[in-house]
């Protein structure tokens, strides 16, 4: 019966901590490939290939975000010279991204960020999955090729 409650405890104390708006927002910086977008329950957008990424970078719950198109060496070019200016606020237990552009302005809930995986919910309420970004080429290979 200990272990049982032993087990049931870790189970809960896992689950809390991937929900945790604070530990969601150490790890929202970083590369982000799209994987899908769920536009209703039954209505999902896969993407098997991107030729776009996006870019996370906020610091002391202020940033942007923006669009890059990956390189085959790695290396990234820039879409457009434009990027959103993201505040990330913890809100009723939540993390909300608030936006800013010259031509509008809107709020996504962070509603899963791990190192993998980022899940955020928009105005329209589609759901968008990503995935972390992983290099066209590994190390190695690139290595090979010079």
């Amino acid at each position: 019966m200990k272990r049982l409650i032993l087990i049931f405890a870790i189970i809960i104390m896992t689950s809390c901590s991937q929900n945790d708006p604070k530990e969601q927002l150490k790890n929202l910086n970083g590369y982000w490939q799209i994987e899908k977008v769920e536009i209703a329950k039954d209505s999902v957008v896969e993407y098997s290939l991107s030729q776009l990424i996006d870019y996370i970078e906020i610091t002391d719950s202020t940033g942007f975000r923006k669009k890059l198109k990956p390189k085959i060496d790695g290396g990234f070019i820039e879409n457009s010279n434009n990027s959103e200016k993201v505040t990330a606020r913890i809100e009723d237990n939540s993390l909300f991204l608030y936006y800013k552009t010259p031509f509008d302005e809107w709020t996504e809930e962070v509603v899963e960020a791990n190192a993998e995986k980022l899940v955020i919910l928009n105005r329209d309420d589609k759901k968008y999955y990503y995935q972390r970004y992983k290099p066209l080429l590994s190390q190695d290979e690139k290595e090979t090729q010079e």
